[in-house]
């Protein structure tokens, strides 16, 4: 059994997050902690919100809240939104928890013990209108690079290049609007990876199997040479800058900047979690410390592209600068953007539908479905609601909800509810074995590459089999004249039924349950083998069976018109 360590990237706090965070992150993320889980590996499957920075201070003054509140809030609201998806996270935690605050700390002193923690006179924007240092994201203006007009402090959303305040051009404080603005000193610390560049270097060489799209931002910045990184900043929410377990003198209204606490939260909240549920505070060590067990388990990251340039640089200097056993991660699984008619999907802008939402008008299968089988995989993928009616006419209800209800009725109808027995295979299922565990050989591979598109694409190749053996196999004919045969038939449907329930439960495990609990078979299922004959027989005769509700409602146009107007506004 293999020890498999998920993360998705931290949703931020600052309200309830889009489709796009759903389908670049924490949907791929959950879709293949379920396929380990079936393929009886030992799981876990960690997130959180990141609730340290400038915009969550923000968001909460618009709020009207103290920060503490509005991200106790927004925490729950998040967490229930993605159980409402279905998204099995082992623990959901806070980067807010003392948990992280103790391992922020902790870094940050084992990296100035190594010599990689230097505090300097730093440069940073103050706002005469608000009376304070403008650290981040409470400073925009135009990025120096590409000349987007509203390029955040730290980051450029447009070009994704990594910004200082004082790089911005025309800047203005986000808090007032006044640009009023001065260079003035402030002390700060600095991360030194200009120290680690060969060592960062030498680690991503090592990662072989990355995707094209996290090794090229990798490489980018690396290639165009490090910096040194503030790792403080001058705000009140976030963890208190300390030096061996006292504050640090100078610093007192300072904390760690929320990109270098963030990531330790990966950690942190593994912590949380054994603390809470797994019943001691040493099980979380398992998992991240070589010293401690984790040199047996690999460790699967999955983040949208704008995340990467931290995960690939910023955070394995912390974790490579400390010197200690840190589990670091195997394969960064990375994704493009989901765009939002022409546009990246946006929670500043509210551009976009957004995760509540999206479940008042769908289930979340509709959307598991459509957002795997449309991916942002290996370039941008565009939303638009008739591809999402596709998605769900097509393959949900025309496809497997067709195959799984006519199969089931028809036993219903003609062989008294149960799985019937009498018959023996014939050459029509021995083609359907070898072409079921070739499509369940290929999805398996798929799967285990986290190539996620062409795993529901072999995913729907499945279904169809299914489809077209009944066609051929005609159990409505067969029965006239020949009930062993229809017997045959009937029985392999089922099996079929059992089947697919099985290996579609990590895409859509509302509608997987439904299916399984219609045959009889348990729910969270087992990954089948590749011995189709065997996958194709487990039904017992004899037992009942029963047509489940409803399995996928279809979209009507008139819904589809009704979606776009609704939505137009946020375009």
């Amino acid at each position: 059994m293999a020890r498999i360590l998920i993360t998705s990237a931290l949703p931020y706090i600052n309200g309830i997050k889009h489709l796009g965070n759903l389908a670049g992150s924490m949907l791929p993320a959950d879709v293949y902690a379920r396929f380990q889980r079936a393929r009886g590996n030992e799981t876990m499957f960690i997130c959180a919100t990141d609730e340290h920075g400038t915009p969550a201070e923000l968001a909460a003054a618009a709020a009207g809240q103290d920060v503490f509140t509005y991200c106790e809030e927004q925490h729950r609201a998040q967490h229930d939104v993605a159980r409402g998806f279905g998204l099995s996270f082992d623990w959901f935690g806070r980067s807010s928890s003392p948990q992280n605050h103790r391992l922020t700390q902790h870094f940050a002193d084992v990296l100035e013990d190594n010599g990689l923690i230097e505090e300097r006179t730093d440069r940073m924007i103050y706002s005469n209108a608000d009376g304070r240092f403008l650290p981040d994201r409470y400073v925009e203006g135009i990025c120096p690079v590409c000349a987007y007009p509203h390029a955040r402090g730290d980051q450029c959303d447009n070009c994704g290049s990594l910004l200082d305040p004082i790089d911005l051009k025309d800047p203005y404080s986000v808090i007032s609007g006044s640009r009023d603005l001065e260079v003035r000193e402030t002390r700060h610390l600095y991360l030194l990876q200009t120290k680690l560049q060969d060592r960062i270097r030498a680690w991503v060489d090592s990662r072989e199997n990355w995707p094209t799209l996290a090794k090229s931002i990798a490489y980018k910045h690396l290639d165009e040479g490090l910096i040194d990184r503030g790792i403080t900043r001058d705000l009140a929410w976030g963890v208190p800058v300390t030096r061996d377990g006292a504050p640090r003198i100078g610093f007192e209204d300072k904390v760690f900047y929320v990109w270098f606490d963030a990531p330790i939260e990966y950690i942190a909240a593994t912590e949380e979690w054994a603390d809470e549920i797994g019943g001691n505070s040493g099980g979380w060590e398992r998992w991240w410390r070589a010293d401690k067990g984790a040199d047996d388990v690999r460790y699967v990251e999955f983040m949208g592209k704008d995340n990467v340039a931290f995960h690939t640089v910023s955070f394995p200097a912390t974790i490579l600068g400390s010197e200690e056993p840190w589990k670091s991660v195997d394969m960064l699984k990375a994704f493009n953007w989901l765009n939002w008619y022409g546009q990246p999907f946006s929670t500043s802008k509210k551009r976009g539908v957004f995760m509540d939402k999206a479940l008042e008008i769908a289930p979340p299968d509709d959307w598991r479905w459509y957002l795997t089988a449309n991916s942002p995989e290996h370039s941008d993928s565009a939303f638009t609601w008739e591809q999402f009616q596709q998605a769900v006419n097509r393959d949900l209800a025309d496809v497997l909800g067709n195959f799984v209800n006519r199969i089931i009725k028809f036993a219903e109808t003609r062989f008294d509810g149960v799985v019937p027995a009498g018959g023996e295979p014939g050459p029509l299922e021995q083609k359907l074995h070898a072409d079921v565990a070739a499509k369940i050989a290929e999805l398996t591979e798929q799967m285990e590459a986290i190539e996620v598109r062409k795993s529901t694409q072999a995913l729907r190749a499945l279904w169809v089999l299914g489809n077209e053996y009944l066609q051929e196999a005609a159990p409505w004919t067969a029965i006239k004249t020949d009930r062993d045969r229809a017997a045959v038939v009937v029985r392999t449907g089922l099996n079929l039924v059992s089947l697919f329930a099985r290996v579609s439960a990590p895409f859509i495990p509302f509608a997987a349950e439904k299916i399984a609990e219609a045959v009889g078979e348990p729910y969270p299922p087992s990954w089948p083998s590749l011995d189709a004959a065997k996958e194709l027989s487990r039904l017992p005769e004899g037992r009942m069976i029963a047509a489940p509700p409803v399995l996928f409602a279809k979209i009507e146009d008139a819904q589809v018109t009704e979606w776009t107007e609704r939505f137009a506004g946020a375009s």
